[in-house]
């Protein structure tokens, strides 16, 4: 390709993005086939629109209300009603898997980070070890699906591959990945370079699940296994109840479309989203933008008004999500993000440090952007012991020292239920073990006496 293609030199420069081409004559022939099919991709028109709505303030619903609750101790007939769900092969888990482990110190998927409070397996193995479990539980395998980024997509595969799979199947495992956006400068919606002739494309948020899934195929295919509901979860919390057969059951059995766990916030101004009801409808609200009366408001329990924090645990049938492929996923909003970047200036030829101040616009969608199409819904109560300990920061809060003492507490507690003592030392369950205290208690049940003196992993 000796030059570019003249009808998108022409919209290039009907955008205002001429720019794009410049150094087209450096660059290797690949490199010019690349640069072009990434442009070509573009929507010059919706970029500049959501570049221009990047500085509107978002705005609240009209009017909301706290999401009405049911609490996650679940009947012996929803537990059941779960199971038998799980043995027919009606769940598949859905990992989202595209972050890196940048605030963690390393460039490399976060899935890989050790998080086994003793083990320090990680929390790929941490999560597909559940699956397994699972699968083993009830007697069929479960369909796991994995959506990685392109940063993260290589490096997660080979990973799998060299861990045999955590004992999964190749069969239950699909791979696919989250589509890109394209960064712009704030002030001049201008497209901006990672290097010369390479665009700067980001992963667009969790809410690219709904089009990847459906532009893989893997929805598709999930229709054909006769998978009925897909469990949702992110990759950074090694507490989460993979595949919850109370909450599973408990979703059938209201018929519902998007069922999602909440947890009551610590704090007003934690960093959650909170579900509402808005309009007969479930919706979230991001912590920054509910108003800070509201935030600090209170039942006369003592409890916070608005409570219900998202941990990003759903539940979503596939009735649901082939409706939303179908038609809202399109519409789901792009959110906008100022953010601090090192880029390469094609005008300058020169490569651009970060800055101290936000240089580039970044756009991601939200999966709970998708819940207020759900006609029917659900938000359950879980414990935040149980199934909300995230590793998002090196230290601090939701770091691996707060996620390795939420497991070492969780299953000294279940070892507590069993009637095991275990003398103040520190101790994790294996998926493979057990998968909640009542199974724990039935391993151990029967066995000789079990005495811990050291750091103690149940495997």
């Amino acid at each position: 390709m000796t030059s570019p293609p003249a009808e998108l030199a022409a919209r290039l420069q009907t955008h205002g993005q001429e720019h794009a081409l410049l150094g087209w004559d450096s660059l290797t022939s690949e490199a010019r086939t690349t640069l072009v099919q990434q442009l070509e991709a573009l929507d010059l028109a919706e970029l500049a629109t959501l570049r221009e709505r990047a500085n509107a303030t978002e705005a609240l619903p009209t009017q909301f209300e706290p999401v009405p609750i049911t609490p996650a101790t679940f009947t012996a007939e929803e537990r059941a009603r779960g199971a038998e769900a799980l043995r027919r092969g009606e769940v598949a888990a859905l990992l989202v898997a595209g972050g890196q482990g940048s605030r963690l110190g390393a460039l490399q998927p976060k899935g890989m980070f050790p998080a086994g409070a003793i083990s320090g397996a990680p929390l790929f193995q941490i999560h597909a070890e559940k699956v397994l479990a699972t699968g083993r539980r009830y007697g069929h395998a479960v369909p796991l699906l994995i959506m990685t980024s392109p940063a993260t997509d290589a490096p997660t595969r080979v990973f799998f591959a060299e861990n045999n799979n955590f004992g999964l199947a190749p069969e239950q495992i699909t791979f696919f990945q989250q589509g890109t956006m394209p960064a712009v400068c704030p002030r001049t919606g201008k497209l901006l370079f990672e290097a010369p002739g390479k665009l700067f494309l980001s992963p667009n948020g969790h809410g690219g699940t709904l089009t990847a899934l459906a532009d893989s195929g893997a929805l598709r295919a999930l229709v054909a296994r006769g998978v009925k509901h897909v469990s949702y979860f992110q990759v950074d919390n090694p507490l989460v109840k993979v595949l919850d057969p109370g909450f599973i059951g408990r979703h059938i059995a209201a018929n519902s479309e998007a069922s999602s766990k909440v947890v009551g916030k610590t704090a007003p101004g934690e960093k959650v989203g909170v579900l509402v009801s808005a309009n007969g409808r479930c919706s979230i609200i991001e912590y920054m933008l509910l108003p800070r009366p509201l935030a600090e408001e209170r039942e006369p329990t003592g409890e916070l008004r608005f409570r219900a924090g998202s941990p990003a645990i759903h539940l979503f049938s596939v009735a649901f999500l082939e409706r939303v492929t179908r038609t809202a996923a399109g519409s789901l909003p792009y959110r906008a993000a100022l953010k601090a970047v090192a880029h390469f200036d094609p005008q300058t030829g020169q490569s651009v440090p970060t800055p101290k101040e936000p240089n580039a616009v970044k756009f991601e969608r939200f999966i709970f952007d998708a819940l207020p199409h759900a006609d029917r819904w659900l938000a359950v109560e879980t414990l935040r012991a149980e199934e909300f300990a995230p590793i998002k920061n090196a230290s601090g809060a939701d770091s691996p020292e707060t996620a390795r003492a939420a497991q070492i507490a969780l299953h000294t507690d279940w070892l507590r239920r069993a009637g095991i003592d275990t003398h103040g030392h520190a101790v994790e369950v294996s998926p493979l073990f057990a998968l909640d205290a009542e199974q724990l208690a039935e391993k151990l049940r029967g066995s000789e006496p079990v005495k811990i003196v050291e750091p103690t992993v149940f495997k």
